[in-house]
């Protein structure tokens, strides 16, 4: 078994930009060469090999055996997107047969069983897929997810290689055609399907190729990111494949448990590309040995996209300044803006000139919504990360309350419009309408703001917190508490509760490991003082043990569910001591 590998070189841009309607276009053009998929396994050794040809080959022949089940054309196919091959395989025998492929999370957290089935199961039910496959190490959990399902089949890998081909032909898609559907990493009780054409997505994907990456035939791609993520599945599925690039990967759960395998990974094969959010490069920072150090070459990692939350400096600065010794440029740091409604891009921040840091007044942003560039106190200011210009087909808008368009530097509600925005979400017209206009203006529920033609993201708009008339980001508390000695980082959630029914508090909900008593009275303390000197506001710390904070499907900490979780326990605690308090007045009675 062997690496493929890129053939040319020293060739700008090998993709064909024009030319395409459908994505079995693109895979049929990027069969002509050598290049295709490699993955890793657990201890970071190549355990499969999928080229672009074998990969058209093996479609075709999986979409026969899949019309031979009576699909018919625009049925759901679902995918639990495990990183291994038969992912591929699935979703560009779909491509072929004119179905469309659903990725349906892989990840299972400890002691979730239950809510991962009823995940799932509310994912087929929402896009009422006919057909469902999964990996060995997930068929149990699908075989209960799908019970009582009205499907045509639903089996593993191998299930669906004992099916017999039927003689068909192939109808090509057509650009208005389906593509696929991205669920939202926020689809946990209510599903929404992101409904993605086929002129959709290679619109997106050729201008990530041209101008967000400037792919050359030098390039290749390295990512550790799950593929039922639009970053994943776009990033590093579709993206390498319009560039004819190969690409390498390690499963998200192997990077979880060794994040160093992807910086060996880039180290050994020479990688130029690759993504992560922040804590990604925090975790590997934080595990690094001087022997690893030593042993690296990332002189050849050229993009190092950062992006899915709001994007944090310091984190990244230290991963630079550890790694510069294994030739890693700062320089390689490219922040980026999207989401699944836009296929998966909207904004890259300018190649090779790193990360640009806005520095603003604290108060006055949290005051009135006015971005003012700062340079004072360090205890006034917030920094923000410049997302950089949209790609050449969106145009945008900063929006207030009232409808109204904003000028620079002033805070309000981030539109899109492009011919990269989704159709709607599958079979959901009234979440549609709620964010869609009919002139195809899209509410993408972010704040930010605008610096000229670039954007600046600030927060979620659900997850606002809003004190005294003024509004503060939730993930301004987050990472000061992540500061404090003892809180795990990524582990923090910031939200607010109406107290008394009428002004809102901030909470704080804290991961830690730490069990004794004083330390733990020391870190609610500490992390009391530290955001009262930074903001002025008294906020409730709850201590909680690590691993609980709930996630969304991609891994994000979904702020909504810890809200619902937080007033949850704080109910049945009020239960209980009513229950006490009942038990001790019947005592005394007695």
């Amino acid at each position: 078994m062997s690496l493929v590998q890129p053939t040319t070189a020293n060739k700008i841009l090998p993709v064909k930009i024009t030319g395409y309607t459908s994505l079995v276009d693109v895979l049929e053009y990027a069969a002509q060469g050598d290049t295709g998929y490699n993955f890793y396994d657990g201890r970071g050794r190549l355990g499969a090999v999928l080229s672009y040809a074998d990969l058209r080959d093996q479609a075709k022949v999986l979409a026969r055996k899949l019309l031979g089940l009576g699909c018919k054309r625009g049925a759901r196919v679902g995918i639990i997107a495990e990183t291994e091959p038969m992912f591929h395989r699935f979703f560009f025998a779909c491509q072929y047969a004119g179905l469309i492929p659903v990725a349906l999370p892989a990840s299972i957290q400890l002691g979730a069983h239950g809510a991962y089935v009823g995940q799932v199961r509310r994912m087929l039910k929402s896009c009422c897929a006919s057909i469902v496959v999964a990996p060995d190490t997930h068929a149990n959990f699908m075989a209960e997810a799908v019970q009582g399902l009205d499907l045509l089949m639903a089996g593993r890998q191998e299930d669906f290689d004992a099916l017999p081909e039927a003689e068909v032909e192939f109808v090509p898609p057509g650009a208005d055609d389906p593509a696929y559907l991205q669920y939202t990493s926020g689809s946990t009780s209510f599903p929404r399907g992101v409904e993605i054409t086929q002129q959709t997505v290679l619109n997106n994907l050729m201008e990530i190729a041209r101008y967000g990456l400037k792919l050359t035939a030098e390039d290749r791609f390295v990512s550790w990111l799950p593929f039922y993520h639009d970053m994943g599945l776009v990033g590093f599925i579709l993206v390498p494949l319009i560039g004819q690039i190969s690409v390498d990967y390690l499963g998200s759960r192997t990077f979880a448990m060794r994040p160093r395998l992807w910086l060996k990974i880039l180290s050994d094969n020479k990688g130029t590309m690759s993504s992560a959010p922040t804590f990604g490069y925090a975790l590997c920072a934080k595990r690094l040995r001087p022997s690893d150090i030593e042993g690296y070459d990332l002189s050849n990692w050229r993009v190092a996209c950062v992006g899915a939350e709001r994007i944090s400096p310091e984190p990244l600065r230290k991963f630079a300044e550890i790694l510069q010794p294994s030739g890693f440029d700062q320089k390689a740091f490219v922040a980026c803006y999207g989401m699944a409604e836009c296929v998966l891009a909207i904004s890259f921040a300018p190649l090779g000139e790193g990360l640009k840091v806005d520095a603003v007044d604290r108060d006055l942003i949290a005051a009135t919504g006015e971005a003012r560039p700062f340079d004072g106190d360090v205890l006034a200011t917030s920094h923000y990360v410049d997302c950089g210009k949209l790609l050449p087909g969106f145009e945008f808008a900063i929006i207030n309350d009232n409808g109204d368009s904003l000028d620079d530097r002033r805070c309000g509600h981030v539109f899109l419009k492009g011919p990269s925005v989704m159709r709607g979400y599958y079979k959901d017209a009234e979440s549609t309408r709620n964010v869609l206009s009919e002139d195809g203006w899209l509410n993408t529920g972010d704040i930010g703001y605008r610096i000229g033609d670039h954007l600046v993201i600030t927060s979620r708009s659900k997850d606002v917190i809003i004190i005294k008339g003024r509004n503060i980001w939730p993930y301004d508390l987050e990472e000061l508490a992540q500061q404090t000695g003892g809180v795990k980082l990524g582990g923090v959630a910031a939200f607010s509760v109406s107290a008394d029914g009428e002004q809102e508090q901030a909470i704080l909900v804290v991961e830690t490991k730490e069990r004794d008593l004083p330390k733990r009275q020391h870190i609610i303390e500490d992390i009391s003082r530290a955001i009262h000197a930074h903001f002025g506001i008294n906020v409730l710390i709850d201590l909680t043990r690590r691993g609980t904070l709930p996630r969304t499907s991609s891994g994000k900490l979904s702020r909504s569910q810890s809200k619902q979780d937080y007033l949850a326990r704080q109910t049945l605690h009020k239960v209980e001591q009513s229950a006490t308090r009942a038990t001790e007045s019947r005592q005394a009675t007695c």
